[in-house]
């Protein structure tokens, strides 16, 4: 009798477990969807306008090889497949690739077409085939497209700690 108790104990606590686990997961992947963005939501560490420069001044701006600080623009890109990434729209027809710090927090989708403001730091960095063909793919790009990339780039990146909707 003792044996059958233990038994029955025994499956019940490994079925609680499982639904402690199934529970938590379902919690986690619902807390990383980000809310849309409307104006004055903030992602990651709060932030304001305040010192913004525009993201065609930040070449000028940059000490060497990096910037620390704010700016301002338009979002025409961003990744479709978590929102790890966004592009801003600059002048000269180039975009800014926009990464967060330390993966942190991600974009909703629909940011795309918005202007934001983003706090953080500019550093040049070179991008890898391997790299450009992933960031390619997660816009949706087409395969003719992400074949054509062959070789490796340097680009100005922009390592976001908060980001504000306008």
């Amino acid at each position: 009798m003792n044996c059958i108790f233990a038994i029955t104990n025994f499956i019940n606590m490994r079925i609680l477990t499982l639904a402690i686990g199934i529970f938590a997961l379902a919690v986690s992947a619902n807390a990383q969807t980000p809310t849309p963005a409307a104006k004055g939501t903030t992602y990651g560490a709060a932030t304001s306008a305040e010192g913004a420069i525009p993201v065609n001044e930040l070449p000028s701006k940059m000490n060497g090889t990096n910037y620390s600080g704010k700016i301002t623009g338009k979002v025409v890109e961003v990744c479709q497949e978590k929102g790890c990434w966004m592009k801003l729209e600059k002048e000269n027809g180039e975009n800014l690739m926009v990464k967060f710090k330390d993966y942190g927090f991600f974009m909703p989708k629909d940011i795309q077409g918005k202007e934001v403001i983003l706090e953080g730091e500019a550093i040049v960095k070179e991008v890898s085939v391997k790299q450009q063909k992933h960031y390619a793919k997660d816009a949706g790009k087409p395969s003719e497209e992400i074949e054509k990339i062959k070789a490796p780039k340097k680009e100005v990146q922009f390592v976001a700690k908060g980001v504000l909707v306008l």
